[in-house]
């Protein structure tokens, strides 16, 4: 087959990657445009891309995929396919049309759990035991395509999105290469998603990550977990912002205030909560780095201190 690929960050590399190793014809490549990154704000080019330029692929960063030209420019490819995978741009239906097989995205949930743009987080907030990815013919309709191949996984105990985010990411590449010979043969049998089951995945907004100490230890370690990489889970200690990138409940009951830091063995920062007790494990003060509890601690004292206190 002639492949078109849609990708932009790091959990669409792999898929990339296998396409690359196939037998099958990568025609171009599309990502979103370089953008500022860092403390200088230089444009930086996406992980697709970089991995894309390295093989000599043609790489395309249109702003939108709206417009005539855009089809235009896709059509000249005389793709089979396109495979869509966390681009990050709308599809338009002329755009889904124009390859002869369609468009096909791989995305990070056990459709039709957790349609939209946030499904690894908001797996985690929920708390849900299984993960894994589905392989969809896209349509107009956000995730809501006929699905061709789901690949599950277990959620492991105290995973973090980032952990899970890149088994999925592998998860999802070898999925699309088990479907290549099946879809280059015209064998596919999509199943359609069942309406009543559906969840949406909102877009996580920066003021989820602050920490309500007066909430079960449980759902906090999952908000710390979801959160990390980004947004980072918060709350305050002494006045400054203190983000929280690890930490564990414990099935322990204190009669402490919510954010009290409790009184315990050296080396541990226990914190009470509206049920049971958090552990954080790793911390970073505003302008300092991540670091591991034991060092935090040698360097603050925390007698007497009550997180998320004004």
């Amino acid at each position: 087959m002639k492949i078109v690929f849609a990708g932009t960050p790091e959990f669409a590399v792999p898929t990339l990657q296998i396409l690359l190793d196939s037998t099958h014809q990568l025609c171009a490549v599309y990502t979103q445009p370089d953008r500022p990154a860092g403390r200088g704000r230089r444009l930086r080019p996406s992980p697709v891309k970089v991995l894309a330029e390295t093989h000599g692929l043609e790489v395309v960063q249109p702003d939108s995929l709206t417009g005539p030209e855009e089809s235009e420019r896709l059509a000249a490819f005389q793709a089979d396919l396109m495979v869509v995978v966390a681009y990050g741009l709308l599809l338009p239906q002329a755009v889904l049309d124009t390859p002869r097989l369609g468009c096909i995205n791989i995305h990070a949930s056990l459709l039709p759990r957790w349609r939209g743009a946030a499904p690894i987080q908001r797996a985690l907030l929920a708390g849900d035991e299984r993960s894994g990815v589905t392989l969809m013919q896209m349509v107009k309709k956000l995730d809501a395509g006929p699905m061709l191949k789901q690949a599950e996984c277990a959620i492991v105990p105290h995973e973090s999105a980032a952990e899970l985010q890149d088994r999925l990411a592998l998860l999802g590449a070898e999925a699309l290469q088990q479907m290549l010979s099946v879809l280059a043969a015209g064998a596919v049998r999509p199943q359609p998603q069942n309406e009543t089951d559906v969840t949406y995945a909102h877009k996580v907004e920066k003021s989820e990550a602050l920490m309500d100490w007066l909430r079960p230890a449980q759902e906090l370690e999952r908000q710390v977990r979801a959160f990390n990489p980004w947004p980072v889970a918060y709350t305050s200690f002494n006045g400054e912002r203190l983000r929280i990138w690890r930490a564990e409940a414990l099935v322990q009951r204190t009669d402490a205030a919510p954010g009290a830091v409790l009184d315990g063995v050296a080396g541990r920062m226990d914190v009470a909560t509206g049920n049971g007790v958090l552990r954080l494990l790793e911390v970073q003060l505003a302008g300092k780095k991540r670091m591991p509890v034991q060092p935090f601690l040698n360097a603050h004292r925390v007698d007497g201190v009550r997180l998320g206190a004004p």
